[in-house]
């Protein structure tokens, strides 16, 4: 679990970030998880899901277990594994994922792409350039 401290200059390391969902988790008494918690990832996070043999037989995977690794709560919800990940509408999956990119600091908003006729470089959203969760 990452640490609290501070950066060079004195002020506080923010580890733990509140997000709200646009529709919520709906657990299995049929409640609705709107509000939760990420934290910050680890290189271990990063690393840790590409010997899960769930990422290994499709790599698509890889953005559910690690963001069971990240929240930390979903509403009431605290023991978040890759089946309440899994259990999320496809629209909160895309805002959680998303969210990781940004308080990681991976969103650099633009990618990068060249026209393959002309060589011509240009920028584009992030999200159409093809960038994946956990592809740092």
């Amino acid at each position: 679990m990452p640490q609290t401290g501070s950066h060079d200059d004195g002020s506080p390391l923010r580890t733990v970030f509140d997000f709200e969902l646009p529709h919520g988790y709906v657990d299995a008494a049929g409640t609705v998880h709107r509000r939760g918690a990420m934290r910050l990832a680890t290189a271990r996070d990063e690393l840790s899901p590409l010997i899960d043999q769930r990422v290994r037989e499709n790599p698509a995977y890889l953005g559910v277990v690690l963001l069971s690794l990240v929240v930390t709560r979903l509403g009431t919800v605290t023991d978040i594994h890759a089946g309440v990940v899994e259990g999320l509408f496809a629209t909160d999956l895309a805002y959680l994922q998303d969210f990781y990119r940004r308080i990681n600091g991976l969103d650099s908003g633009h990618g990068a792409v060249a026209c393959p006729s002309c060589g011509t470089s240009f920028a584009v959203p992030a999200a159409a350039a093809g960038d994946r969760l956990g592809e740092a």
